[in-house]
């Protein structure tokens, strides 16, 4: 049959990504209390596409994907995006998986045992087929409460659910946990799924007695984040969802511990595919 996509292109214009996404897929991921959990992903697989092929085989990123069911983890994505390069011809490769990862949270008071939802990133990238790289994403809901608001007011101060998001490049394994516990420890209090009246109480006072803004939460973050000399790069930003006003406040701090081609070249990719968070 004849094969469009590889026929000649002569507008001479290479595509930086091109490729599939939204494939929801299930995956196994480290658990540090539990060894491993499972759970579904939604996957992106692009690559870029040279000038000369007017367009890609977007079957066969499926097929790769088939190829390593049950096996789709943070060590073998390497070997899946290497075996995207083959496949598809191309130099350059990534591959974004994003879930939703369970956290189990014990309230402060009652002690009452419950799941917590966070969001999760894992960012595979080739730009040889040697050279790679990684950038883990976690993304976590922490109550913050407006130092402005708690200085000027009698009675109160109004607060806030906001969302901090840390992505990281690292070429040795960090745990997710590890990223949530820097993230809560930065904010006015964590959330908990299930609270009791006791546990309310305490919530309610711990955040009123550290207050936080934006700018607080990101600051707060990178310091816990340069202590860590494993990391090539890390970002963190912040959005508050506010109670008394009609827009949100957004802080981010991007800092670089090394720079490399793969992951200057991962950046680029990376930023190039709609970040929603």
């Amino acid at each position: 049959m004849k094969d469009v996509q590889n026929e000649r292109d002569n507008r001479n214009i290479a595509i930086d990504q091109v490729g599939v996404t939204s494939i929801q897929y299930p995956i196994s991921v480290l658990d540090k209390k539990n060894e491993t959990q499972q759970t579904v992903a939604n996957i992106s697989m692009t690559v870029q596409l040279e000038n000369k092929f007017k367009g890609t085989h977007m079957s066969r990123f499926l097929e790769v994907l088939n190829l390593h069911r049950g096996q789709i983890t943070i060590e073998n994505i390497p070997n899946i995006i290497r075996e995207m390069q083959e496949r598809l011809e191309s130099d350059r490769a990534m591959m974004d998986i994003e879930f939703p990862y369970f956290i189990e949270k014990i309230s402060p008071v009652a002690k009452a045992a419950s799941l917590f939802p966070i969001d999760v990133l894992f960012s595979g990238f080739g730009c040889t087929k040697k050279d790679a790289s990684f950038i883990l994403g976690v993304r976590v809901p922490v109550t913050t409460l407006c130092p402005c608001s708690k200085e000027i007011s009698a009675d109160g101060a109004h607060n806030q659910r906001s969302f901090v998001t840390v992505y990281l490049a690292s070429r040795k394994f960090i745990w997710i946990e590890d990223i949530v516990n820097i993230i809560e420890n930065a904010a006015s209090c964590e959330i908990y799924p299930l609270l009791k009246r006791s546990d309310e109480k305490y919530v309610t006072e711990k955040a009123y007695n550290s207050p936080q803004f934006a700018e607080d939460i990101v600051r707060n973050v990178t310091e816990g984040m340069q202590k860590d000399n494993r990391l090539e790069w890390f970002m963190v930003e912040t959005v508050h969802l506010e109670s008394i006003h009609a827009h949100n406040a957004y802080a981010r701090v991007e800092r670089f511990n090394k720079r490399t081609t793969a992951l200057e070249e991962h950046l680029r990719f990376f930023k190039g595919l709609a970040r929603n968070s």
